[in-house]
């Protein structure tokens, strides 16, 4: 059990967490000017300057590997389901990492997940 709440941990927060620090390097980047290869590589070479970027990748990859160990001890419409849980996060990182507004609507629709989750839990008999 404390094994599965860590794996859990490591996808929803850590994971989370990484999408924001990329999210943080690319808004740094800006975006590409054009739809030309030369743009697209020099705004990929610029992210990878960005330490964010770096940040980002090895969290992503810490909950990439916990979501394959989830996997293996749980059932998929189980596991993905409860990974929701990731809007939360994505939601207060967004408004205090990000500096992004979360408007009550975002906060109401990530309430109803949060309680499709709670449903998923409870049901896993």
């Amino acid at each position: 059990m404390l094994s599965e709440l860590v794996l859990f941990f490591c996808i929803i927060v850590i994971g989370t967490v990484g999408e924001l620090c990329v999210t943080r390097a690319m808004k740094t980047v800006g975006e590409a000017e054009t739809f030309m290869p030369h743009a697209w590589l020099g705004t990929i070479a610029r992210a990878f300057a960005v330490r964010w970027m770096w940040i980002g990748f090895g969290m992503m990859a810490v909950a990439y590997f916990a979501l394959l160990g989830m996997l293996a001890r749980a059932n998929v419409s189980f596991v993905i389901p409860v990974t929701a849980l990731s809007y939360v996060v994505g939601a207060v990182g967004g408004r205090w990492f990000l500096g992004e507004q979360v408007t009550h609507r975002r906060w109401i629709g990530i309430s109803l997940v949060c309680i499709g989750v709670a449903m998923v839990y409870l049901g896993r008999g």
